[in-house]
Parts: C-alpha cells; sequence; structure tokens
C-alpha cells in the first residue's frame, strides 16, 4: 500500500516573529541592567530599564498589526515584563541604596516583586475573560512598567540633584512598598494609548513630543522626574474625580 505523502510543514512568514524577537530583546536589556548595576554603573542600568519599558510598548502593537497575536506571544510577554519590571528594578534599587539595610531593603524588594506579579496576574485573567468591559480611559491599578520607571523615582532625584543628597534607606523601601501598592490597587492610572486629542491638536502633539524626547536626551534626570512627578499627579487627579463622581444607585 502506498504511503500518503505527508503534509507540507507549516510555513511561517519571518516578519511575524518580529513581536516575540522584541520581548526578547527586552528581556536581555532588563537583565543586563543587572549586570550594571553589579557593576555599579547604575545611570546605565536605569536607562536598559526604560529601554525595555519602550521595547514593550512596541512588541504588542506590532503583533496587532502584523496579525501575529498568539498565545505564546502573550505569555512570553507576561514573564518579560515580570523579570523587567517587577525583579530588575528591586534589584537595582536593592544594590543602589538598600543594602545598608539589609533586612529592610529585602522585604522591600520582596514585597515590590510580589505586588508587580500580582498586578500581572490580574491583568491576563482580565484580558482573556470574555464579557468584560473594556475600560476604555483609564488602567485600574498602575501597570508594571509605569511602575518600574515610578519605583526608580528617588535614583532620578539624586542623579538630579548630583548626589547632593542623600536618601536613607528606609526611605526608598517605603518608596517601593507604596509603588507596589499601587500596581495592586484598584485606582484608576491613566492610559496613554486610550487618551484622544483633537485633529487640528496633532501638529502640536507631534511638536511636544519631540520636545519630551530632546530633553530627555539633554537632561534625562530631571525630565524623568518631572515625568514621573506628572505621572502621579494624574493619578491624584483621577482619583479625586473618582471621589467626586456621584454614587450609582
Amino acid at each position: 500500500m502506498a504511503r500518503k505523502p505527508a503534509d507540507p510543514p507549516r510555513q511561517l512568514l519571518l516578519l511575524k516573529l518580529l513581536p516575540n524577537l522584541i520581548s526578547i530583546l527586552a528581556l536581555c536589556a532588563g537583565l543586563t541592567a543587572i549586570r550594571f548595576a553589579i557593576a555599579g554603573n547604575f545611570p546605565m542600568a536605569v536607562l536598559l530599564i526604560g529601554t525595555a519599558a519602550a521595547l514593550d510598548g512596541l512588541d504588542g502593537r506590532l503583533a496587532r498589526m502584523l496579525k501575529s497575536e498568539s498565545a505564546i506571544g502573550a505569555e512570553l510577554d507576561s514573564l518579560c515584563d515580570f523579570v523587567n519590571f517587577g525583579v530588575t528594578p528591586a534589584l537595582v534599587l536593592y544594590l543602589w541604596a538598600l543594602r545598608a539595610d539589609t533586612n529592610l531593603g529585602w522585604i522591600a524588594v520582596l514585597v515590590y516583586a510580589v505586588c508587580c506579579m500580582l498586578r500581572l496576574a490580574r491583568f491576563n485573567v482580565g484580558s482573556r475573560a470574555e464579557g468584560e468591559p473594556a475600560e476604555k480611559t483609564a488602567f485600574i491599578g498602575v501597570p508594571s512598567p509605569a511602575g518600574a520607571m515610578l519605583a526608580l523615582v528617588p535614583m532620578y532625584l539624586v542623579f538630579a540633584l548630583n548626589s547632593t543628597v542623600e536618601l536613607s534607606p528606609a526611605v526608598v523601601a517605603l518608596w517601593m512598598v507604596g509603588i507596589g501598592a499601587l500596581m495592586i490597587s484598584r485606582t484608576r492610572t491613566p492610559s496613554l494609548k486610550r487618551i484622544t486629542i483633537a485633529a487640528d491638536l496633532a501638529r502640536y502633539a507631534l511638536v511636544g513630543s519631540v520636545m519630551v524626547v530632546a530633553a530627555l536626551l539633554t537632561y534625562p534626570w530631571i525630565t524623568l522626574l518631572i515625568l514621573s512627578l506628572t505621572y502621579l499627579s494624574s493619578i491624584l487627579w483621577l482619583f479625586l474625580q473618582g471621589l467626586r463622581a456621584p454614587a450609582k444607585p
């Protein structure tokens, strides 16, 4: 009996692997940030965490544009996010400021990492649940990339002031725990990708974006500090708006 010819292997466009490649590059950036922190090069460590956050904002969009979304890609993105924004910032801050008080510092590291893990787990469950209303203008809780950049605010402050100010390990530890609490909270936080502007203002938004990038390249620490404080102010504003909103019957 003649054998039935085997089906040809399924072909996949190499371009559709690009989103997963970006996720892996983000992971490499996050892990390399730990290496630079161990070597004492903390500015480079912060830069690599920021690079990982920027790459994290690209992989999902590319996957949707290329129509290459997959369950493996979603899991890969979530695992990379935990390493890049849960483990890496906590270890960088520990190596930078918390080793003087080892016990308190390590507790803060564990609390922050667990909060990030819970935030990602809640997001994954919510994104897979059917019938859940989409959040149109805000997230619930600080997203993990934003949480990582907020956790590094003490470093921005010290670097911006050329190390003329010293923060105690207790202050840094409490800041980390506070950011972790924001990540798992039910507080509404702004979602830039869901904010819309009038078409007539698009050119001003582009010019403003160029100004922000130029400021980041020229005065990185002051700019990161201002952006972080602005983001925290927007969270406070949304919180106050929620308090003023009339209760639903």
